[in-house]
């Protein structure tokens, strides 16, 4: 079973972000779940939500504590919080940043794992027109993990988006190419 938390602000889309992987993983013919955990629900309020992807049943319904993948949507807060708690020793920490890898490792501090970097934000921006990253970090974390195939995702994205699904696709196909990724 892979586990996996997603980290960001209220407002950004990481509960949609953890509902997105978990029906792209079902697309795919996998067992999933997603569900969130609120600390203080408001717009801008640090959140997390978290997905297990399994090819057999998931019996387990407790918070992740030890996940294997860590996405972070939100830039900010790696310097507020430390993201890497828990991650297991092999784990992958895909974060929305414009900071080279250097620059990321030490904000880290002493994490050593695989890395994964995308500017999600400028992509969001450039082909969304507004800076809600969800679904360009679902790009980031597909290159990055290779857990789904990209074609269940823009299943997933045209089931959840509609009209809208185009411009959130473009920005996806572009972190799926723009993603950095760091052993």
């Amino acid at each position: 079973m892979t586990e996996i938390r997603l980290h960001g602000r209220g407002g950004q889309g990481v509960v949609t972000s953890a509902e997105l992987i978990a029906i792209a993983a079902i697309n795919e013919g996998k067992y999933a779940q997603a569900f969130p955990s609120f600390g203080a629900e408001r717009r801008g309020a640090p959140v997390q939500a978290f997905v297990r992807i399994d090819t057999k049943r998931i019996r387990t319904r407790e918070k992740i504590y030890h996940p294997d993948v860590v996405l972070v949507l939100d830039p900010t807060l790696p310097k507020l919080i430390k993201i890497t708690d828990g991650l297991k020793k092999k784990g992958t920490v895909i974060l929305n940043s414009y900071l080279s890898e250097k620059e990321i490792k030490k904000i880290l501090g002493n994490y050593n794992g695989r890395l994964a970097i995308v500017d999600a934000t400028k992509i969001a921006i450039e082909e969304i027109g507004f800076p809600i990253t969800n679904t360009t970090m679902l790009g980031a974390f597909i290159k990055a993990t290779g857990l789904i195939e990209a074609k269940y995702m823009e299943e997933a994205l045209r089931e959840r988006f509609g009209k809208l699904a185009e411009k959130n696709i473009k920005a996806f196909h572009r972190a799926l190419e723009e993603t950095k990724i760091f052993e």
